[in-house]
């Protein structure tokens, strides 16, 4: 993938669509703090869910700690501006993608623009062919999500997921990122077809961008993982 600008559009090229899957769209909503998709009748939980509900204690108290730090107030603000910053940044990537000429010219259009290209520029050029973009998926009918792509990167199959963050991050810092990756995998091996890596494509309002990839043998151990914290949060939900 590259980028070029014409006058005051953005063009992304060096990549094909390829109608590989027929994937359905979910719709989700969220009730009491908790998000499920809506699968036919029943609502599935979402993946964040379950991380969020089977989170362990050592979490739960860093997280607090940190509130406490900086106050509730403040950390409430600096959650809700990291979360309407990647909105924006992934709707950019989003339109990217699927062609779609889109340019948002207030400070934080600008802001999340820079960062989707910092990604494109930095991480997805190996990104040669697109199955889907925003997919919805599950897993029979234990969880339900919606990851960001799903293509060939250096020629395997992917799941590929765009993340804003406020500073760069250790690689400890992001599990709950790999979990998410195995979740979509497995739930796209069931319903649809082979996973062989995955792609968590990071950058920082300050342009620092950051790769982390998951070859097969680092999916296997995080796909085992991830059924033990599916299992955890039904037997909390009997």
């Amino acid at each position: 993938m590259k980028i070029i600008r014409e006058n005051t559009s953005f063009i992304v090229t060096d990549f094909k669509w390829e109608k590989q899957y027929d994937y359905p769209q979910y719709t989700r909503q969220e009730e009491h703090g908790a998000r499920t998709y809506n699968v036919g009748e029943l609502k599935v939980p979402s993946v964040t869910t379950i991380l969020s509900a089977t989170q362990s204690e050592d979490k739960k108290a860093s997280l607090d700690a940190w509130r406490e730090r900086i106050g509730y107030e403040n950390a409430r603000l600096q959650t809700l501006q990291a979360a309407t910053r990647g909105t924006e940044m992934h709707y950019v990537l989003e339109n990217y993608v699927n062609k779609i000429s889109y340019l948002n010219l207030s400070s934080k259009g600008a802001e999340a623009r820079m960062m989707a290209h910092a990604i494109i520029n930095h991480i997805l050029g190996p990104l040669k062919v697109i199955y889907g973009s925003e997919v919805s998926l599950r897993y029979e009918n234990k969880w339900a999500g919606s990851t960001d792509l799903i293509g060939l990167y250096d020629e395997k199959p992917y799941i590929v997921d765009f993340k804003q963050s406020n500073k760069p991050k250790k690689e400890e810092w992001i599990e709950d990122y790999y979990y998410q990756i195995a979740a979509y995998s497995l739930a796209h091996k069931k319903h649809f077809g082979p996973i062989q890596g995955g792609l968590i494509a990071m950058c920082t309002p300050n342009l620092v961008w950051q790769r982390f990839e998951m070859d097969q043998n680092k999916l296997s151990e995080y796909e085992d993982k991830w059924f033990a914290r599916v299992e955890k949060y039904y037997k909390m939900h009997e």
